[in-house]
């Protein structure tokens, strides 16, 4: 199959974009979550499809556009209509080549075939827990296993959701020039799997409790505590070991100090791990033998519940603030254009939390998770570099130039990267959200086309969370190696302020 005969999106005419399955994800209908995968590995004989779960409409965006580009429906559909012109091969900044779509499905394939065959079934999905496991260490098993047996499942969840928001809220990318070495194993990690040992190890010192006796938390006080000078301490940054954006990561946790004092959701102590109890007592949840928690009632709770931790230079509609999403020149305008049709929102990070924070759930709690297909491939730089380097993607000349000379100024930077010259780009230029717009999309279909190749129907098929952990992720950085071996970074570069990538 090939890329531009597939019949795997579609959009309307509205700008509502329809999945691969050809529900609907328009404002004015109501949607119903399809059955839910079995989970092998939570022991548990219940049956997800034998119970009927109703997700929520999404928001109308001609009445509240900024609750609709906030929304996790927003995102595929928002994408889709600037896929749709990488498919005709109409980007701004991109030229398009549909001959390397199938030599990028079966570079995956390849690489799933090599680390999985034929256990495809036992991928985990994209989460931070598989970065803590860094080095074949299972830190997290180790960590449960250190805590007294008077710790019940409930709390060792909640420290858990601790652990793992206040990690991926640290998760953005770190450059080239900073590494950790971890005091427990003495070895040296870097980048996404650096920053989950620092953050793991910083969590258990008590870097981010306010409680003395009780170090392995995460609370409002304990964060609003945590200086910079505290924060590079903990993640060993020194003038010869530089990391991208420290002072926005300084700035994303106290933030997150303040948004966790939301008693309702985070309760009396601040914790974000007391989510799990606002979510199991959500009217949304269903109480059959095990809980089902639908992925809408979890977004509310990240999407608005930790809204004031984003910069508020972000793009706002009406006053508010929309976090990851920005202007793009590539979506259709109605004249008059309106401004919520400029936008495209990606979320990033909270999808990133919504990846991480129901694994643990599900492990301990045996939570199940109703509508996870809303959620989308992660826009960042390892799955969309997969798509530059394979050659599906070519950056035009003059974007190409124009990124390369910010590069040549930028290196002029102490600490700043000097080798292996690439363009670069600030998060909120329109070559960046083109790029991540588009990215959102090919996963979709490399999710199809893989599955394909493999043979794989049914309840057997790689579902997205599977392929961006074993598949478009890992070879997006193995293509990066490769190609620039002296850093392994991207194809293309962010200037990062430690609050998107």
């Amino acid at each position: 199959m090939g890329l531009f005969n597939k019949k795997n999106t579609k959009v309307s005419t509205n700008g509502d974009a329809r999945s691969s399955t050809g529900s609907s994800l328009s404002a004015s209908s109501g949607l119903k979550s399809p059955p839910l995968a079995r989970n092998s590995a939570a022991g548990s004989s219940f049956s997800p499809s034998s119970v009927d779960v109703s997700l929520p409409a999404p928001p109308d965006p001609t009445l509240d556009p900024a609750a609709y580009l906030k929304s996790i429906y927003a995102v595929r559909s928002r994408c889709g209509l600037v896929y749709q012109r990488a498919k005709r091969n109409q980007l701004a900044h991109f030229d398009v080549d549909g001959s390397k779509f199938g030599e990028t499905a079966n570079y995956l394939v390849s690489i799933l075939k090599r680390d999985h065959a034929p256990d495809y079934h036992a991928i985990p999905d994209h989460s931070r827990w598989s970065h803590f496991e860094a080095g074949g260490r299972p830190r997290v098993d180790q960590l449960l296993a250190a805590w007294p047996s008077s710790v019940d499942l409930q709390e060792r969840t909640r420290r858990l959701i601790d652990l793992f928001l206040v990690s991926v809220i640290l998760d953005a990318g770190a450059g080239t020039g900073w590494s950790y070495k971890s005091k427990e194993s003495g070895k040296t990690y870097k980048r996404s799997e650096g920053l989950a040992v620092a953050s793991l190890e910083m969590f258990k010192a008590g870097y981010f409790s306010s409680e003395d006796l009780e170090p392995c938390q995460v609370d409002s006080v304990g964060l609003k505590r945590l200086t910079m000078q505290q924060l590079a301490k903990g993640l060993q940054v020194t003038e010869s070991n530089p990391i991208t954006g420290l002072e926005g990561r300084a700035g994303l946790l106290s933030r997150l100090g303040d948004a966790l004092r939301n008693t309702a959701l985070f309760g009396k102590d601040g914790r974000p791990g007391h989510m799990l109890d606002y979510l199991l007592s959500h009217p949304t949840t269903q109480a059959a033998s095990v809980p089902v928690v639908t992925v809408p009632t979890l977004w509310t709770v990240l999407i608005n519940g930790l809204s004031c931790v984003w910069p508020a230079t972000r793009t706002q509609i009406d006053g508010v603030n929309l976090g990851d999403a920005w202007p793009c020149s590539s979506m259709p305008h109605s004249p008059p254009a309106l401004l919520w049709e400029t936008i495209v929102p990606f979320h990033k990070l909270t999808q990133w939390l919504c990846y991480s924070l129901m694994v643990p759930m599900k492990k301990i709690m045996k939570i199940h998770f109703a509508g996870t297909d809303l959620l989308t491939g992660l826009p960042e730089y390892r799955n969309g570099g997969l798509l530059v380097d394979t050659g599906l993607l070519t950056l035009k000349e003059q974007d190409a130039q124009r990124g390369i000379a910010a590069y040549r100024d930028n290196a002029t930077v102490k600490g700043q990267p000097n080798v292996e010259v690439v363009p670069l780009f600030s998060t909120d230029d329109d070559v960046i959200v083109e790029w991540r717009a588009v990215t959102v999309g090919f996963l979709d279909d490399l999710l199809i086309e893989v599955n394909g190749i493999l043979g794989l129907t049914g309840t057997d098929k790689l579902s997205l969370a599977q392929l961006l952990e074993a598949g478009t992720w890992k070879g997006g950085r193995e293509l990066a190696e490769v190609s620039r071996p002296n850093t392994g970074g991207p194809p293309i570069m962010i200037m990062s302020d430690g609050t998107v990538f």
